[in-house]
């Protein structure tokens, strides 16, 4: 049934896979409604890291602009380099991998990073509205919508497709994939993120800690200017949930490692410390389409088992959405059968090197020095350093 207020396309959730759709659907000339339970700019609990591949996708779309000025204003800080460091102290330093058009990587706090990527959607054409998503509207089987709450009154909003961009909580998610089929805690990670003001950073570069109490997680120190860095750590959730670990515990007895505390000028002045879980992406089997409806991002669980990266393929899922999606628009078809390419093409991109990083994540697990070896004898070009390298 038409509705007088339906739109193409809405869009719930405008982090980085949702702002990517609805800069390439609007750019494309499609009514776009982006909508977003916060106003931005606003933090987003992650590790900052943002790979040159993505970069040089924001420039394909024509923010090359923005993120020059992000980086002069100070918001974006490079890094050129990426640290390793085995249970034993074995390291492994490496340059990072520049963009083939010549992108560097940043850390770019979420605060700064995602309110450039809304701004730039609005500017494409696409409409935002501050809602929370309460759940999708389904007619005959068929997402036609969502019902969002605006200014305390919940109202719908309609679509010919609704992409679920919400994030790893996703509403939609939850509502159009059976329990049975949601993650499985063997594909989830639980991780604990603080910003520290206080440390003598290695500058313009990134360091990962790989010691035995987290395997097969890690710790990090994402350096964001002079003296400060995002820092925090991050685990399976099965394996957390085993051993009854405690975040705040763990991260500071990562602070009183030696080789950690003789960088703190006054003890590790923390602030904004927060915890959030992670769906990888190395589950088989998960369906990403629906009728009407198409999941990205960390919604759909395109998470990295290994390096906890996701910025990456949140960025790349929400290409494939919208590649499909205009051709559904076009023919005017919005079933699953339709849809489902999308599905494929996500497994094309991803599914090898999620299947592989996942490989490594058991092996770490059952096999701790196996990851000295890899870090003391592993530079070649299939070891555990180039999945750093290529999936920051």
């Amino acid at each position: 049934m038409k509705q007088t207020n339906e739109h193409d396309v809405i869009i719930a959730g405008a982090g980085p896979a949702g702002s990517m759709a609805a800069i390439i659907l609007a750019q494309k000339g499609y009514d776009v409604l982006l909508l977003d339970r916060h106003t931005f700019p606003r933090d987003k609990i992650c590790g900052d890291a943002v790979p040159a591949g993505t970069i040089e996708r924001l420039w394909h779309y024509g923010l090359k602009e923005k993120v020059d000025q992000a980086v002069a204003r100070g918001e974006f800080y490079r890094i050129d380099r990426l640290l390793l460091v085995s249970p034993r102290g074995y390291d492994i330093e490496a340059d990072l991998i520049d963009g083939r058009e010549g992108a560097k990587s940043y850390v770019a706090p979420r605060l700064y990073f995602d309110a450039l990527m809304q701004q730039a959607a609005v500017e494409a054409g696409a409409q935002f509205c501050q809602a929370q998503v309460k759940t999708p509207i389904r007619e005959n089987g068929k997402v036609i919508g969502v019902q969002a709450q605006v200014d305390g009154a919940v109202r719908p909003f309609y679509a010919k497709l609704l992409v679920g961009a919400d994030g790893v909580t996703s509403v939609i998610a939850r509502n159009l994939r059976p329990k049975e089929e949601q993650h499985e805690d063997k594909h989830r990670a639980i991780a604990i993120r603080a910003y520290i003001d206080d440390i003598e950073e290695i500058p313009h570069e990134v360091e990962f800690y790989l010691y035995k109490e987290i395997l097969p997680g890690y710790a990090w120190i994402f350096p964001t200017g002079r003296h400060t860095a995002n820092i925090g750590l991050g685990m399976r959730l099965d394996h957390f949930r085993k051993h009854k670990l405690n975040l705040k515990t763990m991260l500071q007895e990562f602070l009183e490692m030696p080789v950690i505390k003789k960088r703190l000028l006054r003890g590790g002045q923390l602030h904004n410390v927060a915890t959030w879980q992670l769906n990888f992406g190395s589950q088989a089997h998960m369906v990403y389409s629906f009728d009407g409806a198409l999941l990205v991002g960390d919604a759909a669980g395109f998470i990295n088992p290994i390096t906890g990266g996701g910025i990456y393929n949140s960025t790349l899922s929400a290409e494939l959405a919208a590649q499909v999606i205009d051709k559904a628009l076009q023919s005017g078809d919005y079933s699953r059968q339709t849809l489902q390419e999308y599905d494929q093409l996500c497994h094309d991109a991803m599914w090898d090197n999620m299947k592989t990083s996942y490989r490594f994540q058991r092996a770490f697990m059952n096999f701790p020095w196996l990851v000295d070896i890899l870090i003391r004898f592993g530079k070649q070009s299939d070891s555990l350093t180039q999945i750093f390298l290529s999936k920051l």
